[in-house]
Parts: structure tokens; C-alpha cells; sequence
């Protein structure tokens, strides 16, 4: 990649409107019409202040839209061998749905056991143990299906033979029976 001569510099296009942080701004694109010509007309916390919404108007059109910015803190997964990885919720599903193969659940219900299993990784602030993940799946797998809950659980709890089923699930029915 060589120097470009003041000519080339010059025939390219302006340099994009720098904001306060140095980086270049982006405006955002009304929903209604795709125009970039849209202004925040109103700005406040929200969310005990961990997000700030935004009360927009396109200039174009004059459409009217609320945006909402929230930090974008990725949950990071402490493993067994204590390696960190990203929290991928596909993870999760590909487990969930190895688990439930051929099993009567509605794919509602699966989305809803997702949803319930991140918002109790979430909860256990940025970084979240996969056994802390991995109990939340047999909660969830209790809860919908004794056959899929022993599926996972064989896996997740490294089982090595029949004893190991006939304790789970007399732990599983106990635990429907209280």
C-alpha cells in the first residue's frame, strides 16, 4: 500500500464528522423512511441509569421514534478447566435440543427455557461458571420433561453407569414429589 498523492486525496470523499470521543458519527436511520437526516429531540436515563433513551424525529419525514443504548458487556463463561469463553446462548440450544430430540416440547417452550436459562446466567453478574450454566439447564429440563432432564444430566454429571440413573431419578421424583 503506497502514499496517495495530494490529487487522490483530494478527489476522495470528505472525512466523516468526528464526535466527542474521536470517532466518527454515524446518524441513526429512520425506521419509517431509511433517511440519515434524523435528530435526538429528548435524552434520559433509564434503567436505574444503566441505559439512556432517546426520543428521535426524522427530519424527512418527521416520523417520531424512541432508540434505547444500553453498554453492550459481553458474559464470559468460566469452564471446568477454568479457560474463559464468551457465553454463547447456541451453546446452550445445541445441548437443549440434544436433550429433547425426539421428545413431545413445543419450540415455545424450548425459546422460553432459553430465555430463563441466560437471564440466570445474567444474573450472576459478567462471568458465570458452565456449572452454574449446567444447573440452570436441569432446572429448566426438570421442570418440562423427566426423559430429557436425565439425558442432559447423564452427560453434564459424567455418568459412568445404570447406578447413576437410578440415583437421578429417584433424586428427580423425589424432588416432584416435595
Amino acid at each position: 500500500m503506497g502514499l496517495r498523492s495530494s490529487r487522490e486525496m483530494s478527489s476522495s470523499s470528505p472525512p466523516a464528522e468526528l464526535g466527542r470521543s474521536g470517532y466518527p458519527v454515524e446518524n441513526m436511520l429512520c425506521p419509517f423512511c431509511a433517511s440519515d437526516e434524523t435528530r435526538v429531540i429528548d435524552s434520559r436515563p433509564v434503567d436505574s441509569g444503566s441505559a439512556i433513551r432517546r426520543r428521535r424525529v426524522c427530519e424527512a419525514c418527521g416520523f417520531r421514534f424512541t432508540t434505547y443504548e444500553r453498554a453492550d458487556v459481553p458474559l464470559i463463561v468460566r469452564k471446568r478447566d477454568a479457560r474463559l469463553e464468551p457465553f454463547e446462548i447456541d451453546k446452550v440450544r445445541k445441548g437443549l435440543e440434544h436433550a429433547l430430540a425426539d421428545r413431545p416440547v413445543d419450540e415455545k417452550v424450548r425459546e422460553q427455557m432459553l430465555r430463563a436459562i441466560r437471564v440466570d446466567a445474567e444474573g450472576h453478574g459478567r462471568l458465570v461458571t458452565s456449572d452454574d450454566i449446567g444447573r440452570a439447564v436441569l432446572e429448566q429440563l426438570a421442570a418440562v420433561d423427566q426423559v430429557a432432564y436425565l439425558r442432559f444430566a447423564s452427560v453434564y454429571k459424567e455418568f459412568e453407569g445404570t447406578g447413576d440413573f437410578e440415583r437421578e431419578l429417584a433424586e428427580l421424583q423425589r424432588r416432584g414429589d416435595a
